[in-house]
C-alpha cells in the first residue's frame, strides 16, 4: 500500500471503531476494569441505604451523628495489547483474515482505553517480540498503534506466546491490563502464562476462522503451514481423515481452554466475519458482574 492508501485505511478504521465504542461500549470499559485503587475524598452525613462499613467512627463521635467516608477510584490504567503477528494470522475465509480481525479489535480496545483516560501500549510478537510501544495516552498515539497493526509485516518463523509474556514481565513494572491476542498456535507457554497472571490482569483473546475447525470433502488437496512453509497432501474425500482432523482441532482447543481455566482466566473467543461490538459488550458486562 502507498502512504496515502495507508492513511485512508487508518482513518476508516478510526471512524468505524470510534462509532463502535460510542454506540455499544460506552461506559462498559469503565465498569469492567478496575482502577489502581481507591483514595479517600471526604465524609458526609449517613443516609439510609449507606453501607455501615463506611461509617467514620471518629467523625461520628465528634459530631454526635453518623458520618460515612467517601472514596474516589484512581482511574488511570495501563493497558497492553499483546498481538500475534505471525503468518498464521493471514488465514481467513469469512470476508476477512484473522489479521484484519485483530487490527479491528486492537483499534477498538485502544479507542476504549483512551476515551477513559487510560494509557495503552502495543507489543507485536511472532517467534519473538518484533516491536513494543509503551503505554501512552492520546489519539495520536492510538493512530500510531493502528498503523503498526495495519502495516507490520507478518512473520513466517512461528508463534512463541511464552517469549512475549516473558518480555511483559521484564518491561511492565506495575500491574497492567493485558489483552493477549493470538490464535494460540504455540507450544510450551504455561509457565510464562502462570507467572504473568500473578501480577497482571491477563485476558486471552482467541481469534479463529470457521474453516479451521472442519475439513471439507474436496478430494486430494495440498495443505500448507503458513508459518513453516511445510506442504502435505491430504485426501479430504476420506471421512476418516476429516473426522481425525476435527478431533485433533477439538483436543487442542480443549487443552488450551483448560489451561486458561487453571489460572482463572476467562478467554474471549472471536471469529473472522463477525461483528466485534456485541461479543465485547457481553464480555465487559460479565467482568462487571463478577466485580
Amino acid at each position: 500500500m502507498t502512504p496515502s492508501e495507508i492513511l485512508r485505511k487508518i482513518r476508516r478504521i478510526q471512524i468505524r471503531t470510534s462509532h463502535r465504542v460510542d454506540e455499544m461500549l460506552a461506559g462498559t470499559w469503565h465498569s469492567a476494569f478496575k482502577g489502581r485503587g481507591i483514595e479517600f475524598e471526604e465524609v458526609r452525613p449517613y443516609q439510609v441505604g449507606d453501607d455501615v462499613r463506611t461509617i467514620d467512627w471518629n467523625v461520628t463521635a465528634r459530631q454526635d451523628a453518623p458520618f460515612v467516608k467517601l472514596f474516589r477510584e484512581e482511574r488511570e490504567l495501563a493497558v497492553m495489547l499483546m498481538v500475534d503477528c505471525s503468518a498464521s494470522l493471514d488465514f481467513g475465509t469469512q470476508s476477512q483474515t484473522k489479521r484484519e480481525l485483530v487490527t479491528e479489535l486492537g483499534a477498538t480496545l485502544a479507542m476504549s482505553a483512551i476515551k477513559n483516560n487510560d494509557r495503552v501500549g502495543l507489543t507485536l510478537f511472532s517467534e519473538g517480540v518484533d516491536k513494543s510501544l509503551p503505554p501512552r495516552q492520546g489519539s495520536r498515539h492510538v493512530l500510531r498503534l493502528i498503523r503498526e497493526l495495519l502495516t507490520h509485516p507478518s512473520s513466517g518463523t512461528g508463534t512463541d506466546v511464552g517469549s512475549a509474556l516473558d518480555h511483559l514481565q521484564r518491561t511492565a513494572k506495575r500491574r497492567t491490563v493485558v489483552f493477549l491476542i493470538s490464535d494460540f498456535q504455540s507450544k510450551d507457554y504455561e509457565k510464562s502464562l502462570r507467572i504473568a497472571s500473578r501480577k497482571h490482569d491477563l485476558i486471552p483473546v482467541v481469534v479463529t476462522d470457521a474453516r479451521e475447525a472442519e475439513m471439507p470433502a474436496a478430494g486430494l488437496v495440498p495443505l500448507r503451514d503458513n508459518e513453516t512453509g511445510d506442504v502435505r497432501w491430504i485426501d479430504t474425500s476420506s471421512r476418516l481423515h476429516r473426522e481425525r482432523y476435527v478431533q485433533a482441532v477439538q483436543q487442542r482447543e480443549e487443552q488450551r481452554d483448560a489451561l486458561f481455566r487453571r489460572y482463572r482466566m476467562e478467554p474471549l473467543h472471536l471469529q473472522t466475519g463477525e461483528d466485534l461490538g456485541e461479543p465485547l459488550r457481553r464480555y465487559f458486562h460479565r467482568r462487571e458482574n463478577r466485580r
